[in-house]
């Protein structure tokens, strides 16, 4: 069931235009900034929330999602640490993100390395949380088995007694990542599978220093 008739007529006339070259800015991430605005103004539910995916030591993927907090010379995010996608992104530093903006029939996909913010970064946004998810972050060893919820609020219960009357700090397991691409990928949907994909790749020898490529559907 489609959110709304203004999202349904929006999706069409996307549809019908499609998506051109001379339209794309030469700066992924400036594309990238015009269409998560688009988004947002839409009033799509939670434009931020992307698909992220990472593989562990057995070479099985994982995915789940996640929210981006920001995005300069990647896309950020923060998560704890020892949870399962953290220790994968730890370990192999190398993740897709995907936002699956299917309202619109748009989707934007990257591929590329990924790194640790720094420490001032994840103190910064973490000191913007709500107070609830702050210590929130202190109760839930994330992925770990648990036997019941009764663990986690009597852990949550814990936190909020040992942090009342002072800020909550960021706990040393808790913080972000950046996904920096090396590729980024604007899908446009068209009626009859007739799809508009184009395709950013780094690439040091082109002015921007990316190549842009029209894909087949």
């Amino acid at each position: 069931m489609s959110a709304s008739p203004k999202l349904d007529a929006l999706r069409a006339e996307l549809q019908a235009k499609g998506l051109r070259r001379a339209e794309l800015h030469d700066d992924p991430f400036v594309q990238f900034d015009a269409w998560f605005q688009f988004a947002s103004e839409a009033d799509v539910h939670e434009p931020h929330a992307m698909v992220v995916s990472s593989v562990g030591a057995d070479g099985m993927p994982s995915s789940r999602h996640v929210l981006l907090k920001g995005f300069d010379h990647g896309f950020v995010f923060f998560t704890n640490y020892t949870s399962q996608k953290g220790r994968e992104l730890i370990d192999h530093p190398q993740a897709s993100i995907c936002f699956p903006w299917n309202i619109l029939s748009r989707q934007v996909r990257v591929v590329g390395t990924v790194e640790k913010v720094t420490e001032s970064e994840s103190d910064e946004y973490f000191s913007t949380r709500p107070r609830g998810s702050q210590t929130g972050a202190w109760a839930s060893h994330q992925s770990e088995v648990i036997a019941d919820r009764s663990v986690l609020e009597g852990r949550w219960a814990e936190a909020e007694e040992r942090f009342e009357g002072v800020d909550v700090p960021r706990p040393p397991h808790w913080g972000g990542f950046r996904v920096l691409p090396r590729e980024i990928e604007f899908w446009q949907g068209k009626p009859s599978r007739l799809h508009d994909r184009f395709r950013y790749t780094v690439d040091a020898s082109q002015p921007t220093g990316w190549r842009v490529e029209r894909l087949s559907p």
